[in-house]
This record gives C-alpha cells, sequence and structure tokens, in this order.
C-alpha cells in the first residue's frame, strides 16, 4: 500500500487546510447572503411584486408569490450547500494517492449522469422542435375554429338549424377533439412514452379516471343533451322534478335553480334529462302563459254572475292581459257545487306567483261585494239557512 512521505503529505495537508477554509469562506457567504435576499424580497411593496393574474383573475397573490420565492431560495441555499461540500470531500480525497480513486469514483458519481441528461436532452431537441411545430399549428387551428363559432354566437354568420346558443358548447367539443387528436400525434414523441412503466401509468391513470369519473361523464353527456334539445335557457322560469325556480346557471354537469324564497337549488343534468322539465316562460313573450286559478260556487249561484265576477277580477289584476281576453271553463258539477277556471294570459313568467297572489286578492274581494260564499275549500258547517258566510264587512 502507498505511504505518504514528507513533501507529498505537507502538500496534502496545506491544500486540505486551503480548501476547507475556502468552503469555510463560501458557507459564511452563504449564510449571509440568502437570509439577506429574502429579507430584501419580503420588504417588497405590492407595486414592486405584483400578483401574478389572468385578465381580473388573481392566480397568486403577491404574499403568495413571496412566500415561494423565499421557499426556492431555501431550497436553493439547501441544494448550493450539499453540493459544495460533496465536491469539497472529493477534492480533499483527491489530495491523497492513497484515496484519490475514491475522489475520481464520487465525481463519476455526479458527472455521468449530468451528462446522460445532456445527451439525452440534445438528442431529443428534433423531436421537440416537432412537438412544438404541432402545437403551434393546433394553436392557431383552434383560433381559426373559435373566430367561426364566435361569428356564429354574436349573430353575424347563419347556419340553418344551427342556433346561436350552440355555437360556445359545440366550440368546446371541438376544443377537446382537437386537443386529442393533437396528443395522439405528439404522444408517440414524447421521452419515455415508449417505455413499459411510462404506458403503464398511462394505463392505470386513464382506468382510474374512467372509473372514478362516471357520474361526472353521465352529467357532462347530459349537459350535451340539454343544450341541444334547449329545454330552457338560463332566466326561464321553470320546474324541474318538484322544484319551482328561475334557471340561473346551467353547465356541462348541474343546473342551478333559485326558488321564489331565494334558495338555489343544484340538480345534477343526469337528474334533470330523467325528469319532466316544465318551462313557464318559453312562450311568455310571444303568446302568453295561462294562469288558471280555480274556485267552486254552489249551485244557487247563477253561472253567469260568477262568470261575470272571475272576468272582473281578471280585469282588476295587474299583469293579466287584456288580450288575449280572459275565459273561464266549468270543469265539474260536484255534489254541492261547480267548479269554475278562470284562464287568464301573462307576460310575466317570473313573477306569475305574485300575479296569482293578486289574482285570488281580487276574486275574494269581489265575490264578498257581490255576497257571493266561495265553496273551496270543502268544509262543514250546521246552517239554519239564515246567514252567508262572507267577512262582516260585505254584508248589507
Amino acid at each position: 500500500m502507498p505511504t505518504l512521505f514528507g513533501s507529498e503529505l505537507s502538500s496534502a495537508v496545506i491544500n486540505t487546510g486551503i480548501a476547507t477554509i475556502i468552503l469555510i469562506v463560501a458557507l459564511s457567504l452563504l449564510s449571509w447572503f440568502f437570509p439577506w435576499l429574502q429579507k430584501k424580497i419580503q420588504s417588497l411593496s405590492h407595486s414592486q411584486l405584483p400578483a401574478l393574474k389572468i385578465h381580473n383573475f388573481e392566480i397568486i397573490t403577491a404574499q403568495s408569490l413571496t412566500a415561494g420565492i423565499c421557499s426556492l431560495l431555501k431550497g436553493l441555499r439547501l441544494i448550493i450547500t450539499v453540493l459544495g461540500l460533496y465536491f469539497y470531500f472529493s477534492l480533499v480525497l483527491g489530495f491523497f494517492p492513497d484515496t484519490q480513486h475514491l475522489s475520481e469514483n464520487m465525481l463519476h458519481y455526479i458527472l455521468d449522469p449530468l451528462k446522460e441528461v445532456l445527451k439525452t436532452i440534445v438528442d431529443y431537441i428534433p423531436k421537440a422542435i416537432y412537438v412544438i411545430v404541432i402545437f403551434l399549428v393546433m394553436r392557431y387551428v383552434l383560433k381559426v375554429i373559435r373566430l367561426f363559432f364566435l361569428r356564429i354566437e354574436a349573430g353575424y354568420l347563419k347556419l340553418d338549424g344551427f342556433h346561436a346558443e350552440w355555437a360556445h358548447p359545440t366550440y368546446n367539443l371541438v376544443r377537446i377533439l382537437v386537443f386529442a387528436f393533437t396528443l395522439i400525434i405528439v404522444f408517440p414523441h414524447l421521452p419515455g412514452s415508449s417505455s413499459p412503466a411510462f404506458q403503464g401509468v398511462s394505463v392505470f391513470l386513464g382506468l382510474l379516471i374512467s372509473l372514478g369519473s362516471s357520474s361526472a361523464i353521465s352529467n357532462m353527456v347530459a349537459g350535451l343533451v340539454i343544450t341541444y334539445m334547449r329545454p330552457f335557457q338560463v332566466g326561464d322560469r321553470v320546474k324541474l322534478g318538484t322544484t319551482v325556480g328561475d334557471v340561473v346557471e346551467k353547465n356541462l354537469l348541474v343546473t342551478r335553480i333559485r326558488t321564489i324564497k331565494n334558495v338555489d337549488v343544484t340538480i345534477p343534468n343526469s337528474n334533470v334529462l330523467n325528469s319532466h322539465i316544465i318551462n313557464f316562460s318559453a312562450v311568455a313573450d310571444t303568446k302568453g302563459l295561462i294562469l288558471n286559478p280555480r274556485i267552486t260556487i254552489g249551485y244557487d249561484v247563477n253561472w253567469r254572475k260568477v262568470h261575470e265576477l272571475l272576468l272582473g277580477a281578471a280585469a282588476r289584476t295587474e299583469g293579466i292581459l287584456k288580450d288575449p281576453k280572459p275565459f273561464i271553463f266549468q270543469t265539474a258539477l260536484d255534489n254541492s257545487y261547480v267548479q269554475y277556471e278562470l284562464n287568464g294570459y301573462t307576460r310575466l313568467a317570473n313573477n306569475f306567483d305574485d300575479v296569482y297572489s293578486d289574482l285570488y286578492r281580487n276574486i275574494q274581494d269581489l265575490f264578498n261585494e257581490a255576497q257571493i260564499e266561495i265553496m273551496s275549500p270543502t268544509y262543514h258547517a250546521l246552517r239554519d239557512g239564515e246567514g252567508k258566510h262572507i267577512p262582516a264587512e260585505y254584508k248589507s
């Protein structure tokens, strides 16, 4: 085994001492520089370090950005320190003949992977250029497609049988297809795409997504069907199942309805598609929505008088149209009374509850003024044939 003598030992010790001094100085500088830099960054104002935004949407706040930069600096300091110590020990071992082979091995442990990574990057450059070109072409193709559908949505371009509100969801579908087609072309050129591990992970992730998103996919498909069916639009008054309210949001996954009590109800689109959809606003602006309150009146009252009073109540009610004229159906001849149905047109589909309430009040007032009892709801009472069951202020 070789032995260190005289000048060789002295030279190795001196070099080790110099390297140690340099290491201590470097670590001291790192211990001073990085904390100073972190304090400098933390002292920056919001104007000097603004938040990251896309249009008006704030992605990262200034505080989060500052904290992230400080964390990166801490990580960078740790990496530099570890690498410095690693190269220091490698250098010191190289000063002594008996340990020079260890020094060379330590350098190879670092340099060989770096060379391999650099070689892989250089070899991948042609494929990377190919991928970049494909994505650039896809980007401009999507811009042209988006412009086409924007023109349709704005009404500048019209296609027979294609409604303007279909433009946005159709563009989203086309965009997904373009992305999928691009991914099929690009996938073989991705680094590691041919390795069994990469393919196995891809299959595993695809399986997880397909199993975990079955309900989401069914809602998305239902959302697309609803979009192209056009059973309602945002702002319409609808009844979905047992829920009545105004549509405040409609997307691929859910439909949100706000009831007259200001309660927001979120309904999955698959449930919407499987239930009856009643749209009160569909033709309210053109033909009018028909409100049809029903009352029951005894046989002792002439039906012509009942018709007159019901039409008078409709005429008194704001929101009931004069044209088309209200009309009346006699819908049943029951044991104790006749059932009448008043039909009046209104364009206030989103406020038909208020119109109904006013109409019922006017019906009560007119029938009480005429001293006619309304027999609904049915009630039982012992009667002597003298008095009528109407409010006292209406009795003459």
